[in-house]
């Protein structure tokens, strides 16, 4: 995998999103954010996250999903559940993912952050496909960006969120990073 000048990553699937802008000048990305989702909740390998992450989810279509009428959300990344990465938002602009947030004093998070959602929820372990892919775009976002720090969504938003849950397993995500040389300076829960 490589990540083009824009933040466009090869060999995985583009579905582009327009919910995103700009960074704010001289914002270095320092921080990659953990989500998790799933859409209606716990239901898994859908078109519908797709459709959320693109202004085009039929909110009548499930009772959950009239609370997410005129919401617009996006991440970077989608690591589905076969570990398929799906990129929305190229790397270089700012993705609307994680909303009113704060890491070690800064807020507004996605003006320094690349946010990465795993398809699961708080009711069920991910799966190794989705963690063998997490940790080959880490290494790899790694390389292309002065990341820092590595954090989950309940970490910059603990008011607000649980994900990517009690089921996500940051000892297994770190030892894959450290295995394969691509855990050296950054802070990972």
């Amino acid at each position: 995998m490589r990540i083009d000048e824009l933040g466009w990553a090869s060999g995985v699937r583009r579905i582009a999103s327009p919910n995103h802008d700009q960074r704010p000048p001289r914002s270095e990305i320092e921080l990659l954010v953990i989500h998790s989702i799933s859409l209606p909740p716990d239901q898994f390998g859908g078109p519908e996250i797709a459709r959320f992450f693109t202004n085009r989810l039929d909110t009548a279509a499930h009772p959950y999903f009239v609370q997410l009428q005129g919401v617009k959300v996006s991440a970077h990344f989608l690591v589905r559940r076969d570990g398929e990465v799906v990129q929305f938002v190229p790397c270089r602009r700012r993705a609307w993912h994680a909303g009113v947030s704060s890491w070690q004093g800064r807020t507004r998070c996605n003006d320094f952050s690349i946010g990465i959602e795993l398809e699961g929820s708080d009711y069920v372990p991910f799966t190794e496909w989705q963690y063998a892919a997490l940790a080959r775009l880490t290494r790899r976002l790694l390389r292309a960006y002065p990341i820092r720090h590595i954090a989950g969504h309940s970490d910059i938003a603990p008011e607000r969120k649980t994900d990517p849950g009690p089921f996500f397993e940051w000892g297994r995500y770190r030892n894959a990073l450290r295995h394969s040389g691509g855990l050296a300076k950054q802070s990972v829960p």
